[in-house]
């Protein structure tokens, strides 16, 4: 009799015990649950790689800066260019300058010869949103860190920084500008840049967000020139063939604004309302003398200086200290303030 009443309170105790230790368990699952449910924000901020966060690469093992740009006939990428060797020579590094061309095969190989240099760093303006990251993860693989300019790339936490001017704002800016030469109505025509540019369809994005509010403005073509004065150029005969009354043109850069105007120049139109991106002096004088509207100034040469900043910070700290992802605002120039303008750099 006294064994069973033993045994009964043991087993009473180990129940107790039991739930005890149950209840403690489900109590302690509670507080880590999160009380709502995580916010798109939330989760790419959790799961994003950030520059921060990833180990450090230290360069190749020379003293080489590769700079990997597109034409070097085209102003814009010239001036980048030509600023970030300067920077880059100012901070003692030697450098190498190369263009890409716009091919994604090239860039490549460029790449490879960076890697095979044993560069310290790769600066670049790219060729193509999705081909480029390839290139750029195989020079992190080589313990080569690589700062983009310009164009960003479809993938984060690939690249230390990607410094570019704000397309959107830039676009937007200048398109309202377009809206008001265009008194608010009439026909216009848009020439592209080149699909695989991720710039390409921000600015059109911009442009169109701004101009479709006004039911009197009508689109009448729409063509890629491919960021290119002399496809611009022909582009343009072709829309004013069938178009001879448009009032605007609206272009994804100043190359090909600057061709549309020559065609339109040579079709014996005047008062025509054009716009570009860029802020190339070309197109600052031809805003001068009445020939185009506006563009939106990227500003280049300090796009190209603080990326050379920050790969030398990089290479020095382990660290830039800064989001990858950046953007510098874009100025948009009229007659009003085109005398500010030189090289790709307003002057106030």
């Amino acid at each position: 009799m006294k064994r069973n009443k033993m045994l009964s309170v043991l087993l009473a105790v180990l129940l107790i015990s039991t739930f005890v230790v149950g209840c403690g368990k489900k109590a302690s699952e509670n507080t880590t649950e999160p009380t709502t449910a995580p916010t798109a924000a939330t989760a790419e901020a959790t799961t994003a790689p950030t520059e921060a966060a990833t180990t450090a690469l230290t360069g190749g093992g020379s003293n080489i800066i590769y700079i990997i740009t597109p034409s070097h006939s085209n102003p814009f990428f010239k001036t980048e260019a030509e600023a970030a060797e300067a920077k880059a020579k100012e901070l003692g590094y030697d450098v190498k300058v190369v263009s890409h061309d716009d091919d994604a095969t090239k860039q490549a190989e460029l790449f490879d010869t960076a890697i095979s240099e044993k560069a310290a760093a790769i600066i670049c303006d790219n060729a193509g949103s999705d081909a480029t990251v390839a290139a750029v993860q195989k020079a992190r693989d080589n313990n080569i860190p690589t700062f983009l300019i310009d164009r960003e790339i479809n993938e984060t936490g690939v690249a230390i920084s990607q410094i570019v001017a704000n397309n959107y704002q830039g676009a937007k800016a200048v398109a309202e500008v377009f809206v008001e030469a265009m008194g608010e109505k009439g026909k216009y025509a848009e020439l592209l840049g080149k699909e695989s540019d991720t710039n390409a369809g921000v600015r059109s994005s911009a442009f169109h967000e701004v101009i479709d509010q006004y039911t009197d403005l009508e689109m009448v073509a729409q063509q890629t020139a491919n960021w290119d004065q002399t496809e611009a150029y022909s582009k343009m005969e072709t829309i004013l063939q069938t178009n001879p009354d448009i009032t605007g043109v609206i272009c994804g850069n100043d190359t090909m604004a600057m061709g549309a105007a020559a065609a339109i120049k040579a079709a014996g139109l005047t008062g025509v309302a054009i716009i570009g991106v860029d802020g190339s002096d070309d197109v600052r004088d031809e805003i001068k003398a009445g020939n185009i509207t506006a563009t939106a100034l990227q500003q280049a040469a300090l796009i190209a200086q603080m990326s050379v900043e920050q790969a030398d910070a990089y290479l020095k700290n382990g660290t830039t200290g800064l989001d990858e992802k950046q953007l510098v605002d874009c100025i948009v120039i009229t007659k009003d303030n085109a005398d500010k303008l030189s090289a790709f750099t307003y002057t106030e």
